[in-house]
């Protein structure tokens, strides 16, 4: 499949500068850059629904924080 996208010109200049550094193609680090941006979205969507099934059963979820103050007791 193919995408069209409008970058700036300090994108693209980023762009063509690191492809020509590192002998990489554009399409691979837009790719790259692409899959891991979704991987971030799934893992974020993932953890919310985990978080509102937790708290739909009435269990409370705690601040990081208050569990580490926890554990150093």
């Amino acid at each position: 499949m193919t995408i069209s996208i409008r970058l700036t010109d300090d994108e693209e200049e980023r762009l063509d500068r690191l492809a020509r550094r590192t002998g990489r193609s554009k399409s691979f680090y837009v790719k790259t850059a692409l899959r891991e941006y979704l991987t971030d979205l799934e893992d974020a969507f993932a953890a919310d629904a985990a978080i509102d099934a937790f708290e739909a059963v009435g269990r409370r979820s705690r601040p990081l924080s208050a569990l580490e103050a926890e554990i150093d007791r």
